[in-house]
């Protein structure tokens, strides 16, 4: 290989390395506008949160379904990379069941408007759904199973059974601010525990 083909080599490393730098920027930024403004907010608002020009955005996405799918998918990954990393990090395995459930009602309740743009006929919306079971419901059971392992919660419960379970708990909460399903899905979670010696636990574990 000649060195200047090297040296072109080494030099698109780092310009594909910033290329995707940026677009985690802007789905990081479309994510956190989507949370306050819905998947309507104005594509300039995204533009000036990741700190971009609007055609930077309309480079990485030239429709506002692209962006909408983009963003599904990142929100998605960033769930299922948390599985792995909460049971290497957190005390026991329930506590990294708890902390991934926490994360995913976050998903739930805060892609405003995203399961109705979702309905839209649109072809890129069409996977999206199985793309959301098919990758979070392993990780889910891998936390169950690891649980269940321990000892520190029945056996017997599948990730989508549970996640089923918790995205009703989940259903209209973002049209009404009085309601936080939360509080009963820290129930719904703490109801697999296994009883303590002492009596049952509580949503946080406590006898």
């Amino acid at each position: 290989m000649s060195d200047s083909r090297q040296g072109t080599e080494k030099a698109a490393a780092p310009q594909r390395k910033d290329v995707r730098r940026n677009k985690q920027i802007l789905l990081d930024a479309a994510a956190a506008v989507f949370v306050t403004s819905g998947v309507e907010a104005p594509v300039r608002d995204i533009a000036a949160r990741a700190g971009v020009g609007i055609g930077t955005v309309y480079r990485h996405f030239p429709t506002r379904a692209d962006l909408i799918v983009a963003v599904f998918r990142h929100q998605v990954e960033t769930c299922v990379e948390a599985g792995p990393a909460l049971l290497a990090s957190c005390p026991t395995a329930y506590d990294a069941l708890e902390r991934w459930i926490d994360l995913f009602v976050d998903f739930l309740v805060t892609k405003h408007g995203l399961a109705a743009a979702l309905q839209h006929d649109n072809a890129g919306f069409e996977t999206l759904h199985a793309y959301f079971i098919d990758h979070l419901a392993p990780v889910c059971t891998q936390l169950l199973d690891a649980a269940a392992a321990a000892g520190e919660i029945h056996s017997g419960i599948g990730g989508l059974q549970l996640m089923r379970g918790v995205g009703n708990l989940c259903v209209g909460a973002e049209n009404d601010p009085d309601y936080d399903p939360r509080a009963l899905v820290a129930l719904l979670v703490a109801g697999l525990r296994q009883p303590t010696r002492s009596g049952a636990v509580t949503a946080h574990g406590q006898p």
